[in-house]
């Protein structure tokens, strides 16, 4: 029975890793077409707000309204911590826009050694010698998965610079996120969190989005980014994690790297070498010593 659990707690992180491993190159691909970055972010947001609003009301009725409701301390709290969400889809997306995908999704993974360094100053404790040496392979890993090893490469250095500004906010989002109203449902915290991350996301768009607004993007790449983006992956690594455990989950959840790069090389026919699957390999192995011998 144990085991039945656990493995469906795996499927559920993996799913929903998968289902964020997706997100980049659907964004490219909606680049492709015309779409600025404040239509799809606005698109995605508005969208999965109405999602999560229709599953917390399901809830409600499921429940009969005897569920914990969020307080206004925990309402607030959530919102200004779902402002980095919105940054993180805001420099992810920029990012995306000026590197390749598979350059992107592993900009966006040095949330491990960054996660390594805030937790450091946090706890004011230096990092055990496995965590050290987790963040130089991911590191010199990082080198080779973005070919800056390669000295006849033209690397965009503003996509460089908007990748590393997400995976700093991703990090704030992962250490805010799991230690703020936990005792209510995840679909009431994932609400109030899009809804800060929203304020950012519309701010944005406000500021940037200089021509007229493409309305019809809400159907052809709002409704897939909200679902893959912000409904489905928070839903089930919501409920998947508990199950497995904050060790293995993040070993499981680091499959959204390749999934991201097989979506890119597929859908984007985008070339990616022996040296970056190497780095990309090296990460991953980086993410599993790390979380290895931690208690399920």
């Amino acid at each position: 029975m144990l085991k039945n659990s656990l493995i469906k707690g795996v499927f559920l992180v993996g799913l929903g890793s998968i289902s964020y491993g997706v997100l980049a190159t659907f964004v490219k691909m909606a680049y492709q077409e015309g779409y600025s970055t404040a239509e799809v972010t606005t698109s995605q947001f508005i969208l999965g707000m109405i999602g999560l609003l229709i599953i917390n009301g399901f809830q409600k009725i499921k429940n009969k309204n005897k569920g914990l409701k969020a307080s206004r301390k925990d309402i607030s709290q959530l919102m200004l911590a779902g402002t980095s969400m919105g940054f993180t889809t805001i420099f992810y997306y920029l990012s995306v826009k000026y590197v390749p995908v598979s350059i992107g999704i592993v900009l966006l993974m040095q949330t491990v050694w960054m996660s390594v360094i805030l937790e450091a100053i946090l706890t004011k404790k230096i990092p055990s010698s496995k965590k050290i040496i987790s963040v130089l392979i991911v590191l010199f890993g990082t080198l080779l998965a973005t070919n800056l090893l390669t000295t006849t490469l033209n690397i965009n250095w503003i996509g460089v610079g908007f990748g590393l500004l997400a995976a700093a906010s991703f990090t704030t989002t992962m250490f805010t996120a799991n230690s703020i109203a936990t005792s209510i449902s995840s679909a009431q915290r994932s609400l109030y969190m899009l809804a800060g991350g929203a304020i950012i996301v519309f701010s944005f768009a406000t500021f940037t989005q200089t021509t007229s607004f493409h309305f019809d993007v809400f159907v052809k790449w709002g409704l897939i980014l909200s679902l893959f983006g912000t409904i489905i992956p928070p839903i089930l690594m919501n409920a998947g994690f508990p199950i497995t455990g904050i060790g293995l989950g993040s070993i499981i959840s680091a499959i959204e790297l390749p999934t991201s790069v097989m979506m890119a090389y597929f859908l984007l026919n985008e070339q990616i070498n022996w040296t970056q699957w190497l780095g990309i390999t090296l990460i991953l192995f980086a993410i599993v010593i790390m979380n290895i011998s931690k208690k399920a």
